[in-house]
């Protein structure tokens, strides 16, 4: 049977449920008109007519996660086959393929440069590969182990060459400098799993999305959120920074998407799939912020328009849900793969 409720747990529980539900009747308050209504008015956009260009096809297991470098062309994939590759998206080759110690990977990471690659999982550690530098072995050289999660490692983004963050599910959010292969921050940021991370253009800020359904604003320099976003009703799956830099997407496992605003401090827009039948794991935003596009356990990419919330379509070819989407830095390309074991590039 399940343990009696302290009197003093179960008061404090009400009084914070009264003033979440506080906060959210002043922001309605503040939200004199929805984002629907005010671009209603606006014409349709044209539906996403775009492709599978390149079938990336090397992979023996599922891929689990992709993420483009800066140059638009090259991105990096990680499967549950114990190898991370780097392809190159315009002609479809695989420019080097890098064994892993631990076969466990969930995340991968491209620098922007384009010089190193990271990666983690279950082995509750990131590694970071250098492109440029070989081992003995003729792969690429491992630079940095970098240990101490008590969690398994969701994401890692680079914001230079020198300096990678990451989160994991021991809730934390650690900033490491790679020279030296030391942490320079660590602190508690949400209240459950940090399962995404997705950096502004400057990377300068970031955005935060957990299990504990809230995603979080952050400075790179300070240990405090600058604000927290409050909405979906299961694990925020997916963050991804709006290209204007006043919001970001989100990809949830309750089966929506969402477009938060920082400068009006919530959720503006919310979209669901026709069917609504199952969660999203990824997501991503078009170059103009227009279209926000999602990745699904129904083993299909949705499209939406961000204004008028309405469904654009969906990018249908996997056979098994999509793991992980990645737009193209120049936006001319999205990237998904999947645990059908392919990697497919849409044009």
């Amino acid at each position: 049977m399940p343990p009696k409720e302290d009197p003093e747990v179960t008061a404090l529980k009400k009084e914070l449920n009264d003033l979440v539900t506080k906060m959210k009747d002043e922001q309605k308050k503040a939200a004199d008109c929805t984002l629907q209504d005010k671009c209603a008015d606006m014409g349709d956009v044209p539906k996403v007519r775009i492709t599978t260009k390149k079938f990336l096809k090397g992979h023996i297991n599922k891929v689990n996660s992709v993420h483009f470098a800066g140059d638009s062309r090259h991105c990096v994939t990680g499967s549950l086959d114990g190898k991370l590759i780097i392809w190159d998206t315009w002609t479809g080759n695989k420019v080097q393929v890098i064994p892993l110690r631990s076969a466990w990977v969930m995340s991968v990471a491209y620098a922007d440069s384009g010089n190193f690659v990271a990666c983690g999982g279950m082995d509750n550690m990131c590694t970071v590969y250098d492109l440029n530098n070989r081992d003995a072995q003729g792969n690429a050289k491992i630079v940095r182990e970098l240990m101490g999660y008590e969690g398994f490692l969701s994401s890692c983004r680079f914001l230079d060459d020198t300096h990678i963050l990451t989160g994991s599910g021991d809730m934390k959010i650690c900033i490491w400098d790679l020279e030296v292969g030391k942490k320079t921050s660590e602190f508690d940021a949400h209240a459950g799993d940090v399962v995404s991370i997705s950096l502004s253009a400057d990377k300068n800020t970031y955005v935060t999305g957990s299990v504990d359904r809230t995603c979080k604003l952050w400075d790179v320099r300070e240990s405090t959120p600058k604000q927290t976003f409050f909405g979906h009703e299961a694990d925020v799956n997916s963050v991804c920074y709006h290209p204007s830099g006043f919001g970001f997407a989100t990809g949830s496992e309750d089966k929506t998407a969402r477009l938060f605003d920082f400068r009006s401090d919530q959720q503006i827009g919310h979209y669901e799939p026709p069917n609504k039948s199952s969660g999203f794991t990824s997501c991503a935003l078009s170059l103009s912020g227009r279209y926000i596009l999602c990745g699904s356990d129904d083993n299909n990419i949705h499209i939406w328009d961000t204004m008028k919330a309405q469904h654009n379509g969906i990018l249908a070819g996997h056979e098994n849900r999509i793991t992980s989407i990645c737009m193209a830095p120049n936006g001319m390309a999205l990237a998904s793969c999947s645990w059908d074991q392919h990697v497919r590039v849409w044009v």
